[in-house]
């Protein structure tokens, strides 16, 4: 006689699972979005080009000048242009003046001479001598030229384009499903914040792939082309950049998604999203533009929505201090942890109010 088989129960999943799975699904769905695929190919081809354009300005430039003071032994096949001074100080003038990139001294150090930049190392001269040797500038008000102002522009246009192109994906994809009906089947068996959860990973989970992508074609194309002392110089910028680009991301990925749950129509998304794009577009500005003012850099660097940028600028100007990236760091984390929670609570708040467009007041008010 058989026994009587009970009945298998289905069990709900663990939340952590149930975020993976909402995750899980937002990377195939962006995957094979044609938003995703021109953004990206649209900031490889950006990378690629800025990369091989610095390679031939580099080839087709002159020998860097330098002025060397009497007594430095330079390498034979250094390959620069050399005026010969009597001391430091008439280096310095020539420096100043901008009649040569930069200045040899003497010094008590291993190789026996130091090099003197003006307002950013000479990367050139500093490459030409085939050593790394110490770099002293004379202006150390941490603008860095024009080499400053490509950095921050690049570092400011990836984290610009990706935070757009995600952040007005999941907004769009929160007022579809509320648009569509969908989100009350998927609300019928899945937690409203683990939704949330998995959305914001997701798209964070793509975006630090798109990033990383980038960081590892420009140290491949730096590496090809010869550029290495420009990849030394922003190693420790791109680290620092991909885990302020996790973090700021995150904000603001709840930020689209909470305010893109306050409306119903697609048509109705700029309405509530054009506060959070002006977060972004604001500081990034600013770093971009003020790239030669250090009190400006200094205090984006530290505004939780502008750090991703500022930071890893001044991480690579060399005018931060090691604490310092850690310290904005903190109030990244302790700011992403306060936004998020207010953005679950709208997300929450908004997410079944089908109509008209939900008020912040109310939102908050539940």
């Amino acid at each position: 006689m058989n026994a009587a088989r009970t009945p298998a129960v289905a069990r709900p999943y663990s939340t952590g699972r149930t975020v993976w799975l909402v995750a899980q699904r937002e990377i195939m769905v962006r995957l094979r979005s044609v938003a995703f695929l021109v953004s990206t190919g649209i900031l490889l081809l950006l990378l690629v080009g800025s990369v091989v354009v610095g390679a031939l300005t580099s080839l087709n430039a002159e020998a860097p000048k330098v002025a060397v003071v009497a007594g430095v032994e330079l390498p034979a096949d250094s390959g620069l242009t050399v005026t010969e001074v009597a001391d430091r100080a008439a280096a310095e003038k020539l420096v100043r003046a901008g009649d040569v990139d930069a200045a040899i001294i003497p010094d008590d150090g291993p190789l026996g001479y130091v090099v003197l930049g003006d307002d950013s190392p000479p990367l050139g001269v500093v490459q030409a001598l085939s050593v790394a040797p110490p770099v002293e500038l004379l202006d150390t008000s941490g603008t860095g030229g024009f080499l400053g102002y490509l950095v921050a522009i690049g570092f400011g246009l990836v984290f610009f384009i990706s935070a757009m192109t995600f952040g007005q994906t999941i907004a769009q994809s929160v007022v579809e499903e509320k648009q569509t009906r969908v989100v009350e089947i998927l609300l019928a068996t899945i937690p409203t914040r683990a939704l949330l959860a998995g959305k914001i990973l997701g798209t964070t989970i793509l975006a630090l792939g798109q990033i990383t992508l980038l960081l590892s074609l420009a140290i491949i194309g730096l590496t090809v082309t010869g550029q290495g002392e420009l990849l030394t110089g922003l190693g420790l910028p791109f680290v620092w950049f991909a885990i302020f680009f996790v973090l700021g991301f995150a904000l603001l990925a709840s930020l689209f998604a909470a305010t893109g749950a306050m409306v119903s129509r697609q048509e109705d998304i700029g309405s509530t999203t054009t506060p959070v794009t002006m977060l972004v577009m604001i500081p990034y500005f600013v770093v971009v533009f003020f790239n030669d003012n250090d009190l400006v850099v200094k205090i984006m660097s530290y505004v939780p929505f502008s750090a991703p940028v500022g930071m890893p600028l001044r991480l690579f100007l060399g005018t931060a201090e090691w604490w310092e990236p850690l310290l904005s760091l903190a109030i990244l984390v302790a700011t992403c942890v306060a936004v998020i929670a207010l953005g679950a609570r709208i997300y929450e708040n908004s997410l079944l109010r089908i109509g008209t467009r939900v008020k912040l007041a109310e939102a908050l008010r539940g």
